[in-house]
């Protein structure tokens, strides 16, 4: 690859669509640079970056909108706090529930 490249040409490099690399951008998923004019250009740090993102989403089987949203838990710590209290609390309900049928299984066996 020589120098930053435009939409296109990273598009064509990367296997995304130049509609999809906009929709990345707009969801912080990679962050091209900007002309003075505001044409976007892409260097070899986003190409890898966007390739990896492809591998990550293949491996996983990933949605961009959970990856979006992954990155979104990451930088707000009060939306961390808020879903780790939530899935605690489920956590926490799945045990009791587990008490209480055991409490009852052992009752009816008595």
């Amino acid at each position: 690859m020589q120098g930053p490249l435009a939409v296109g040409a990273a598009a064509r490099e990367t296997g995304w669509s130049a509609r999809m690399l906009r929709y990345l951008e707009e969801h912080g998923l990679v962050a091209p640079l900007r002309t003075p004019s505001g044409y976007r250009l892409y260097g070899l740090s986003e190409v890898n970056r966007l390739r990896s993102l492809r591998e990550l989403r293949h491996r996983f089987g990933l949605e961009l909108a959970e990856l979006a949203f992954a990155r979104r838990l990451r930088r707000d710590p009060e939306l961390r706090g808020a879903v780790d209290a939530w899935l605690a609390a489920g956590e926490d309900a799945g045990s009791w529930v587990e008490w209480e049928q055991r409490k009852h299984e052992r009752l009816l066996a008595a």
